[in-house]
């Protein structure tokens, strides 16, 4: 074999180790949190916090298999948990379905509800959120996926408008309506990436919520789409890549409901061009074609500005716990100094920073072949619990201070 042959696979081998990442160790996620009584319920709760987080060997220390894995496969070895599918028909007339699961093990006495936003796109038959379900049905959880307006292909849209970033009615609809299902539980809010910027701008809303709510758990959002479509503008870590899916996904929903979103009354309504829209090249600009229009603001700075749950992180009255991976290649560490800043300060909220996951990802175990259920799954079932304890003792709390 040749010198230069030799040389080409050393650099082939260099290359790999690089974006791989396999240099990387394991390590401890590290938890941002001012209320000491709050971190305890979290460590009593989610001893798996204490533990090192252990990325499948060969591919999970790299943020960019990890989340172009969970974004083509999912989950490995993922159940089809069955639910019961709920239609209900907004005051403009969008029609929000969501999927109610219920516990497996009823051994269980609380009554909780576990009341999940996907993330862009995705459903209750998105793989990550099947797995999640079923995972948590076994810990005694009912949960309840909202199913984002326009994504199912089986369900019609019946007013001219999508799900978006920051758009809560259709989560809160949810909400409300299995609070009144379910007077007796109580409801953690999850959220994943989009998602996740939905619960927690819902949680920081001036709008009246079910006294039900007892706490929200973020996952893998950006907080700031002002800042965040600044970073996913460029190349840098590829971001431009995931850009482009995403915009093509955002673009294919509104396509295959045309006939509805785009046709000649809406686009005078709403001073629609279907050809800006068809040809956006990026959220912005498709945003700036579509979204902002329909959501009638002027600039999409102010769209943007009204979207993002940074702005509403300190009106949020409930415990909160977030959860970002440092490798997430899709947030850039810039965007994650807010909340960071939020958990040093705001009693009941943590932070939580995983070194490796990538978006969405946190794969573990194994060589090549990881373990079916995820770090994440785990993590959330016990955070969930931390959350419910966290609640027992602030209406213990406001017991006595009724008494008193």
């Amino acid at each position: 074999m040749s010198t230069v042959v030799l040389a080409a696979i050393a650099v082939i081998i260099c290359i790999l180790f690089r974006l791989l990442n396999v240099n990387s160790q394991p390590q401890t996620p590290t938890i941002l949190c001012n209320d000491n009584k709050f971190l305890d319920n979290i460590l009593k709760i989610a001893p798996v916090l204490n533990e090192q987080y252990i990325p499948t060997r060969l591919w999970g220390f790299s943020g960019h298999v990890q989340t172009i894995l969970h974004s083509i496969i999912g989950r490995v070895k993922c159940p089809w948990p069955i639910g019961e599918r709920v239609f209900l028909t907004l005051q403009d007339g969008t029609t929000v379905t969501y999927d109610v699961y219920h516990p497996i093990d009823n051994s269980f006495p609380d009554d909780i509800s576990i009341a999940i936003c996907p993330g862009i796109c995705n459903t209750s038959e998105s793989i990550y959120v099947r797995t999640f379900v079923h995972w948590s049905q076994y810990h005694g959880y009912r949960c309840i996926v909202l199913n984002h307006v326009g994504v199912l292909k089986n369900v019609p849209v019946t007013a001219p408008r999508l799900f978006s970033y920051g758009n809560t009615d259709d989560y809160e609809a949810m909400v409300k309506n299995i609070a009144s299902k379910y007077p007796e539980t109580r409801i953690v809010c999850v959220g994943f990436s989009l998602g996740g910027n939905i619960i927690t701008k819902y949680l920081g809303e001036k709008k009246q919520k079910p006294s039900n709510v007892i706490g929200g758990i973020s996952i893998c959002q950006g907080y700031c789409a002002l800042e965040g479509t600044k970073y996913l503008l460029n190349w840098q870590n590829f971001r431009r890549f995931y850009l482009y899916v995403m915009t093509e996904n955002m673009k294919n929903t509104i396509l295959r409901h045309r006939k509805i979103l785009l046709s000649d009354d809406v686009k005078k309504r709403y001073n629609l061009n279907e050809h800006e829209i068809i040809s956006a090249a990026t959220l912005p600009e498709l945003d700036e074609a579509y979204g902002r229009k329909l959501s009638e603001f002027n600039t999409i700075s102010e769209y943007y500005k009204w979207s993002s749950s940074r702005f509403y992180l300190n009106d949020i009255k409930v415990p909160m716990i977030f959860i970002n991976a440092l490798d997430d290649p899709i947030v850039p560490l810039p965007l994650l100094e807010p909340v960071k800043k939020l958990a040093a300060e705001k009693s009941n909220t943590a932070y939580i920073e995983v070194a490796h996951g990538g978006h969405l990802g946190f794969y573990e175990g194994g060589l090549i072949y990881p373990n079916p259920v995820t770090w994440l799954d785990r993590t959330l079932v016990a955070l969930v619990g931390c959350l419910t304890l966290s609640s027992d003792e602030l209406a213990l709390k406001s017991g006595s201070d009724i008494k008193v």
